[in-house]
């Protein structure tokens, strides 16, 4: 299945790369990578994530060795990615219901 980016998420996706490449510059690589092995698993196999309590159809997949999560929705068409969020931070309304 394909999989897109909403404004929104491209907007968070920006934030993050330009926070890890300032601070973090040696880890980014592996960062992108992680988020293409992310990509690949949800065009893959869109319904493996566990989805948001508060939100049916809304699914969250951890970065599981940065402190960030994924959050996304299947539709017909496409899976869409809906935002980034690191983990210390309150999730989107997609998160909080």
């Amino acid at each position: 299945m394909k999989v897109i980016y909403t404004e929104e998420a491209l907007h968070d996706l920006d934030e993050i790369l330009t926070f890890i490449g300032s601070h973090y510059p040696g880890i980014l690589s592996a960062f992108r990578s992680r988020l293409r092995v992310i990509e690949r698993r949800i065009a893959n196999w869109p319904m493996s994530a566990e989805e948001v309590q508060q939100r049916p159809g809304v699914r969250i997949v951890p970065f599981i060795r940065y402190p960030y999560r994924l959050f996304y929705r299947v539709t017909d068409e496409a899976v869409e990615i809906l935002h980034i969020y690191h983990a210390a931070r309150r999730g989107p309304a997609a998160e909080r219901g």
